[in-house]
């Protein structure tokens, strides 16, 4: 059975929590691998937590901000860049996807690393970051790196992370999306499920069929088709999902374009494709066309 991998807090071990070496962190979850400072991979949805602890000279810790150097190419022995980085590197790649699917990253801190925001000794787990961006560089010692730039999340972020469960493949998503009230409705949304609809349709847009390859791999964006936000209360659910492109995406949720009931589309040339596994709900599809005044057009 595979292992599964939690994007966000792991229950037991709270912001603050010391470790003494690698192998406590890996047993508790909190990070899995004993060696390598990125966990996860694209095919596991992306990079779930990395180890800042001061093994790669270009590194930057500023607390809430850190820019962290890329898989590959350092000298354990001297910390020193070796040879180049590659965004093809597996653990590379799963931390730039985070970027695209606003998945949380744990930040652990080894005592190795910047003297301010480190612990003294072993390992502390110091919450949850994001992906800001990322990009190749020449580092100190003139080799090309992969820079990463993760963001501190704010408490309600982290709070609402920490209840984030990986969901079963087979169950049929989250009827009621969970919502926490701050100065207005934050929703949190599946991501699991997106990329569930998006692998199915192997990333091609449902509307113009195109296929984005960026160096990460491709990308497409879960569109809901009756909204989550209120009042219209959309379910986070395969069946109120497309995969679309970005442009079909903002098309399609300003009302500028739709899906008729034969499966035409609104305002534009063609059909919505379909694969098996994946069938939006015409009761959804009939409830974006009513909100974007497309009634006249439900043929």
């Amino acid at each position: 059975m595979a292992e599964e991998i939690v994007f966000g807090h792991i229950e037991g071990f709270p912001i603050g929590t010391g470790f003494e070496n690698r192998v406590q962190l890996s047993k508790a979850r909190v990070h899995r691998p004993t060696v390598a400072g990125i966990a996860g991979s694209l095919n596991h949805g992306g990079a779930d937590s990395i180890v800042v602890s001061g093994g790669y000279e270009d590194d930057e810790d500023r607390g809430d901000v850190i820019v962290y150097t890329g898989h590959g190419g350092n000298d354990s022995n001297t910390g020193k860049q070796a040879s180049d980085q590659t965004l093809e590197a597996s653990g590379n790649r799963a931390l730039a996807s985070n970027k695209y699917s606003g998945l949380p990253v744990r930040v652990i801190r080894g005592s190795g690393g910047d003297a301010e925001a480190s612990p003294p000794s072993g390992y502390r787990y110091d919450g949850l970051y994001r992906v800001d961006k990322y990009w190749m560089e020449t580092g100190r010692s003139g080799f090309k790196i992969v820079r990463f730039r993760l963001v501190l999340f704010d408490d309600e972020a982290e709070r609402m992370f920490g209840e984030i469960e990986t969901p079963d493949l087979n169950r049929g998503g989250d009827q009621k999306p969970k919502r926490k009230e701050v100065t207005t409705i934050r929703i949190v949304r599946d991501s699991f499920i997106s990329r569930r609809v998006k692998k199915l349709h192997k990333f091609r847009c449902q509307f113009c069929a195109a296929k984005l390859e960026t160096p990460i791999g491709p990308y497409a964006e879960g569109a809901h088709i009756k909204p989550l936000g209120r009042p219209h209360d959309g379910p986070d659910a395969p069946d109120n999902l497309l995969c679309l492109c970005p442009n079909c995406h903002v098309l399609f949720d300003s009302g500028a374009i739709g899906v008729a009931r034969s499966g035409d589309l609104i305002n534009m040339e063609g059909q919505m494709s379909l694969v098996r596994g994946h069938r939006p709900n015409p009761d959804y599809l009939e409830y974006h066309r009513k909100l974007s005044g497309f009634e006249s057009l439900c043929y």
